[in-house]
């Protein structure tokens, strides 16, 4: 190991006696959190009108707030986007995340306050950097560059005193200098408003650079990695870049990419993958373990409290969420947060399911409002992942893209399923390519199983498979290109199918 990497891992490695503490205690971990939330906040407006100063539970705390989705909590958030002080959190907010917002079709605005910027997002990143060098003490990380890919800042259109914008592109402008020196592109092409010209830099510059780490939504990785080998004539990216080691992903599942980074952009077992779960309301879990893929470790000392609702509580007007120490391995719960940037009972829209418990690690199973349950079938995003991965093995491709949809019932047909499916090629074989989907979304799912049985209420997925490029052109048709934008893969509804196979 260098002296560079010598002198930043003892620095990182400091924080591994609180990851282990957390781990050995987290119901304790987490109730310091919460009575030290409450007590930052106690005399906040929101503070105030529910009595925070009064709570002496959870149970408390659950009785007086109630579980918020961003619409409701919304009237707290445009008073704070306006300028009003001491109104969620007792700290001046001058940084607002702004999200594309999966769960409906407008952008949120998440508050960020200094403490989530440094007790969470930027612990986060420590944290994913001392996980790493404690996996593989002999790395050569630091010796490189760390390439992102960011998004965009701009006023916020409220008050012209504070910032909104990705919640990447947040981060890299608070980066502080040690950290700026390490990446590329520099802040200044980082930041770049327009994503055709922030692309076309980062083409160019940072396939000149020693870059040994990416940390990016697989989607948009893609897209870079696919011109810079288009644009160098490189067979793969370890020519461009030999001593890459490591993708640091999230924000989507790894698994329908996987195979395209092992054999296209990454061939041999050189190169490792490490999962984050992050967002813009928080940083929330780190792969610990690389033998468990898809598993991270729920990090509890980011100044988050959190709380599950079990599936058949999504929807109710008043639902009852657990807390850590009830979470039962192998359910899905919606995750439920509460934040040292003042978000209160926020339902994030994600969905999670835990893998183990002492250490608490999930794995994320989907989106509340990315599902489709049109005939009782409760499909997730988790299940069609797994069902799209195993077709693509079979049929020697790898699966680049995907979004789903019903089909509903009429009276001269069955219910089913649509799907928009872009591959490296097209199967040589589409047939089998559906039957092998089919057939692993049965064994993933017995309620699939059970309206698929003799094609009794759903027939066989119907599955139209998209030329390259064309889930690009939708997303840039949709005005969502960029990190901060990710594909919707499932929906409850037709909205997105009948609009994305107009451009087929």
């Amino acid at each position: 190991m260098s002296l560079i990497n010598d002198v930043l891992g003892y620095f990182i490695k400091r924080r591994r006696t609180r990851i282990e503490e957390f781990k050995e205690f987290p119901i304790e971990t987490q109730n310091e959190v919460f009575f030290g939330l409450i007590d930052r906040a106690k005399y906040t407006e929101f503070g105030l009108k529910h009595s925070f100063k009064d709570i002496r539970s959870v149970a408390d705390f659950q009785e007086r707030v109630p579980v918020s989705t961003y619409e409701e909590f919304y009237p707290y958030i445009e008073r704070v986007l306006k300028g009003e002080k001491n109104v969620l959190w007792p700290s001046e907010i001058l940084w607002f995340s702004k999200s594309s917002g999966t769960t409906n079709s407008k952008s949120k605005f998440i508050p960020v306050s200094e403490e989530s910027l440094e007790e969470c997002h930027y612990r986060g990143g420590k944290d994913l950097l001392t996980l790493y060098v404690e996996n593989f003490p002999e790395n050569l990380l630091f010796e490189g560059k760390a390439l992102s890919i960011g998004g965009s800042l701009h006023p916020n259109p409220f008050n012209t005193h504070t910032i909104a914008g990705d919640i990447s592109a947040v981060i890299t402008r608070n980066l502080p200098k040690w950290a700026e020196y390490m990446r590329t592109p520099s802040a200044e092409f980082a930041l770049l408003e327009k994503w055709e010209d922030k692309m076309e830099h980062m083409i160019e510059v940072c396939s000149k650079e020693p870059v040994t780490s990416i940390l990016g939504v697989p989607t948009w990785t893609v897209v870079l990695l696919e011109n810079i080998m288009e644009r160098t004539g490189a067979k793969n990216i370890l020519e461009v870049w030999p001593d890459f080691e490591v993708f640091f992903h999230g924000a989507v599942s790894f698994t329908p990419y996987r195979e395209l980074f092992n054999t296209k952009f990454f061939p041999g077992n050189k190169v490792k993958y490490m999962e984050t779960y992050n967002a813009s309301e928080g940083f929330f879990g780190i792969q610990d373990d690389f033998d468990l893929k898809d598993q991270m470790l729920l990090m509890l000392d980011y100044g988050i409290f959190y709380e599950f609702l079990p599936m058949e509580e999504w929807d109710k007007e008043f639902p009852k969420a657990i807390t850590l120490d009830d979470a039962e391995i192998g359910k899905n719960y919606a995750v439920v947060i509460s934040t040292n940037g003042g978000l209160w009972r926020y339902k994030i829209g994600d969905t999670v399911k835990f893998t183990s418990r002492y250490p608490f690690r999930v794995k994320v199973s989907g989106r509340t409002k990315q599902f489709i349950n049109a005939f009782g079938e409760e499909l997730m995003v988790e299940n069609a992942d797994q069902a799209f991965s195993f077709a693509a093995k079979v049929c020697e491709v790898t699966v680049k893209e995907y979004s789903g949809a019903p089909i509903y019932m009429q009276s001269d047909n069955k219910g089913g399923h649509e799907w928009v499916v872009e591959c490296s090629v097209n199967p040589a074989d589409t047939q089998l390519f559906v039957s092998k989907f089919d057939e692993k979304l049965k064994e993933l799912n017995s309620d699939y199983e059970a309206k698929r049985r003799n094609d009794m209420a759903l027939d066989i997925p119907k599955m139209h498979f998209a030329q390259t490029g064309t889930f690009y052109r939708w997303m840039e048709n949709r005005g969502k290109l960029g990190g901060q934008h990710k594909v919707p893969r499932l929906a409850n509804t037709r909205e997105y199918i009948d609009d994305l196979i107009k451009f087929l």
